[in-house]
């Protein structure tokens, strides 16, 4: 059953807008009579499914031609899907981020890539690809992680599209175009906002989104509704093993950080000879306990949490997030608002949904955050309400505050020789820290590029 989308003045102006801020050119050297009859069709003329302040209009095909810039992150599985999708429908200038390599496990799916291509950059190998057999796209590709880039790199395009399997990229991602917004008066300005249309798999189920930071709910704002991940007892790891599974965290959890086999160096799931020794140690404790199945494939999968990708479904919501690129980048048609789900486990079902903005969301709010505990409470009480709250979720936390003027670190995980120094500070409480009611506390974390801003309210 269908709804009438429910958006407000200010998303109407801002979708129907975005072709028009811009000057528009001409290049006809790579296009020939009826290449783009397709999406004239679109574009052109009117329709019952336009929007009600749509023009038909030559001038949106060449806005998406000539002048539309688009960013995909992820070039696996949705990165493939995306990037022939999008230059398929008439985007040429495309950029594309990706930090993996092609593994042999990818080609069933990632069609983009063949066998002569394992070892290379998948960014690499997609945007030659794409360049070689879309006469005038011009794919940029970006080796590297989301992190590398600063501001002004992600302020050049009119729409970031992601196909990422990592919800800590998202919220990176996320907090990364949050930043980017600029407030007059408490008034967002609607030209600072870059839309981000977000896509995720699951096996046979996935998801499309279409999130407009400061307007609607951005990814912080559900996180509950991303399933939890799946972590093993640490007493069955380490003592009573019955799964492959438990041998490989047995060596990735317990036997890394103590045999340090390459150095202070942290387990980077890309790094093949990181897997290796993985695998290696894993079938040992696997033979010990007369465990079968442990490969090298399952090894990267469970470092790097990886989920089983179906093609089919890569392929639906790939479509569907091009689609959600296409409305806003012409503005013929009202965008999705804001959720679809699919599911294709048993039978075919799609629903779409409205996801609410929360006014407390930690990333997208313009307010700190609450945190209330008794001055008895411990700091380590505060670093894991940080990490196991559902709607904050936090991997790694850094806590700071400003305590008689001075910035003072109270806890850092990430760099060695402040964790040892600050590590004290876990097991006293929030009075012998110095901390009084109402205290801002500061916390960083890898989720986020900004810093999420805390007070602290005593409760007795």
């Amino acid at each position: 059953m269908s709804r009438k989308p429910h958006f407000t003045h200010q998303q109407l102006t801002f979708f129907t807008s975005i072709p028009r801020r811009f000057k528009m050119a001409v290049d006809g050297g790579y296009d020939w009579d009826g290449r783009w009859n397709h999406v004239r069709k679109f574009l052109e003329r009117p329709g019952p499914f336009a929007h009600p302040d749509f023009e038909p209009c030559t001038e949106s095909l060449q806005f998406l031609l000539e002048m539309c810039k688009i960013l995909v992150i992820g070039a696996g599985g949705l990165g493939c899907e995306l990037l022939k999708n999008l230059a398929l429908s008439g985007f040429r200038l495309i950029h594309v981020v990706d930090m993996d390599t092609i593994d042999i496990s990818n080609l069933n799916r990632q069609f983009l890539f063949r066998p002569k291509d394992v070892g290379r950059p998948k960014a690499e190998v997609a945007a030659d690809f794409i360049n070689n057999r879309i006469p005038g796209c011009k794919v940029v590709p970006h080796y590297k992680k989301i992190q590398d880039f600063d501001e002004s790199f992600y302020r050049q395009f009119h729409i970031i599209v992601c196909g990422l399997d990592s919800i800590i990229a998202r919220r990176w991602m996320n907090g990364m175009l949050i930043s980017l917004l600029s407030y007059e008066d408490g008034v967002l300005d609607p030209s600072s906002i870059i839309p981000l249309i977000d896509g995720g798999t699951e096996g046979f189920k996935g998801n499309s989104r279409v999130i407009l930071p400061g307007m609607t709910a951005c990814i912080d704002c559900t996180l509950e509704l991303y399933p939890p991940q799946i972590n093993f007892p640490m007493c069955t790891i380490a003592s009573m093993p019955r799964l492959p599974e438990h041998c490989i965290e047995y060596a990735r959890i317990l036997l890394w950080p103590k045999e340090k086999p390459f150095g202070e160096t942290s387990l980077d799931g890309d790094n093949p000879e990181h897997i290796q020794w993985v695998f290696k140690k894993s079938i040992e404790r696997a033979a010990e306990f007369h465990i079968t199945g442990v490969t090298y494939r399952l090894t990267q999968g469970v470092v790097k949490r990886i989920i089983p990708a179906v093609a089919s479904t890569n392929a639906v919501i790939a479509a569907a997030c091009s689609l959600e690129v296409f409305k806003i980048a012409s503005s013929a048609y009202i965008p999705l608002n804001n959720y679809l789900v699919f599911n294709d486990v048993d039978g075919l079902y799609t629903y779409t949904f409205e996801a609410e903005r929360k006014e407390n969301c930690s990333a997208c709010s313009q307010v700190p955050q609450n945190l209330q505990f008794p001055p008895s409470a411990k700091l380590q009480e505060v670093l894991e309400y940080l990490m196991e709250n559902a709607s904050l979720q936090m991997k790694s936390p850094a806590i700071t505050t400003t305590l008689e003027g001075k910035n003072k670190t109270l806890y850092l995980q990430s760099v060695k020789s402040i964790e040892e120094r600050t590590k004290p500070n876990l097991c006293k409480t929030l009075t012998e820290l110095g901390l009084s009611d109402g205290q801002e506390l500061a916390v960083a974390d890898v989720t986020t590029p900004q810093t999420v801003l805390f007070k602290l309210n005593f409760t007795t």
